[in-house]
């Protein structure tokens, strides 16, 4: 569908704020619950919810709502492909301000690994094929009864159960995947949620009487409850772990929630080329790689400052000093050595095991 230029950039907008909005809520929300643990309050993974009370949490929260509006309305403005791969500077201006604001670095593995992870994201809804079109809550109820989402909405909701009462309790504190997880499968519900929402508030806005529809509601309450459960685990997971850690993986996971379930629900994948299939593939591919580099070498201290001193050259001719590897004697060669020692010794009138008494 084309659109206009002024539709286009005014979309192109609303997008970048929206990615501008929703990284700084990460910080804000980071920052309050530094606050609150430096004043002692129980922390948000310990159960606490302290948070409530800290206006920057609250500012964190605003924010994030105002990314997500913006993030909504871009939709309406400019095409798809445009405004969800723009969702990936979230993670760029949350890791650039985590260095500025809250002392957190990442090593250089750790910046490739949050490249390829918006890389592998952003070519993966390049190439997905577009969402059916429904224009009415009667439309959306039919795809919601469909078996195949029955099916994945019922796996969600199981999987979820067993990460929040059984896997988090042992699990969350020390694996940042876990707190995630549970935030990345509800939110795929959630995005269904909103997507139902805002054709019934077009219908609203259209003289149609939504608001007497159960739908509407059961939609209303759905996403209430996945907002919360999302709110509270993604508390958690800011609390414990890095910003710059957690930001990258929530998005990846995140956005693949939502591409699975959009892809159940609206029946997408049947009517993908060859190409499209292939690009979903490679970036999911590279989101897996991204997300590698992001956990297996996050403990290493490893700069593109320190890189000349790993590169540098010793003085015997190789990289850092060392000699090449020489064998380890064993017992036949060190018993040769020692009964070497004492005839070189005397021969050489030097100091010998047989050194002769004065």
């Amino acid at each position: 569908m084309e659109v206009n230029r002024v539709d286009f950039y005014i979309g192109l907008s609303l997008a970048v704020s929206s990615s501008a909005f929703i990284g700084t809520s990460f910080i804000l929300k980071k920052k309050g619950l530094l606050r609150l643990a430096g004043k002692g309050s129980m922390r948000a993974g310990q159960g606490g919810y302290a948070y409530l009370k800290e206006w920057l949490w609250w500012a964190g929260l605003i924010s994030m709502g105002t990314g997500e509006a913006a993030n909504f309305a871009a939709y309406a403005f400019a095409p798809a492909t445009l405004v969800t791969p723009l969702g990936a500077l979230s993670v760029l201006v949350s890791a650039v301000l985590s260095s500025y604001f809250l002392n957190e670095r990442l090593n250089v593995h750790g910046k490739i690994g949050c490249l390829l992870c918006v890389l592998g994201s952003t070519v993966m809804v390049i190439h997905a094929p577009q969402e059916e079109e429904v224009a009415s809550l009667r439309a959306m109820a039919e795809k919601l009864r469909d078996p195949g989402f029955i099916v994945f909405a019922v796996c969600v909701v199981g999987s979820s159960l067993v990460l929040i009462f059984a896997v988090a309790p042992r699990f969350g504190q020390k694996n940042v995947l876990v707190y995630i997880l549970i935030c990345s499968v509800i939110g795929s519900l959630s995005v269904s949620c909103v997507k139902g929402l805002g054709i019934g508030i077009k219908e609203l806005f259209a003289g149609t009487a939504v608001l007497k529809e159960p739908l509407f509601w059961s939609l209303v309450l759905c996403l209430v409850v996945c907002i919360s459960v999302q709110l509270n685990y993604l508390n958690k997971a800011l609390d414990i772990f890095n910003t710059s850690l957690v930001t990258p993986i929530y998005y990846v996971f995140f956005t693949t929630s939502v591409m699975a379930c959009s892809a159940i629900l609206f029946k997408e994948w049947l009517r993908m080329t060859i190409d499209g299939a292939v690009g979903t593939i490679s970036g999911f591919l590279t989101i897996i790689l991204g997300i590698f580099l992001l956990h297996a070498f996050k403990d290493i201290t490893f700069s593109c400052d320190s890189l000349p001193l790993y590169l540098r050259k010793g003085p015997e001719g190789f990289p850092w000093g060392h000699r090449p590897y020489v064998a380890l004697p064993s017992h036949e060669t060190q018993a040769e050595d020692d009964n070497k020692l004492p005839r070189e010794g005397s021969s050489k009138g030097g100091w010998g095991t047989h050194q002769r008494t004065p």
